[in-house]
């Protein structure tokens, strides 16, 4: 068995969607982790552990809301990154 935060798989899941729409945000693997990093640190966690908890995590990120707040997150991690880049 494996305890995985599952809000980190929907995060990147959104970063590169995210990323193309702000088109003067950098795209090197370093800010693209410094802004996953960011947003999930204001994101609530989603851990599971069994196949049924990932089950349960995937019908609750369903809600229209909870990808309101996914997608503000890397928005705003994407400001911050751009502001101080570590590359």
């Amino acid at each position: 068995m494996e305890i995985k935060n599952y809000m980190e798989k929907l995060v990147m899941e959104k970063l590169d969607i995210v990323i193309k729409a702000n088109r003067t945000t950098c795209n090197c693997e370093r800010c693209r982790y410094d802004i996953a990093a960011l947003a999930l640190n204001s994101l609530p966690t989603r851990y599971v552990v069994t196949s049924s908890g990932a089950t349960y995590s995937k019908i609750d990120s369903l809600d229209q809301q909870f990808h309101v707040d996914i997608v503000s997150a890397i928005t705003q991690a994407i400001n911050i990154v751009k502001k101080t880049p570590h590359h």
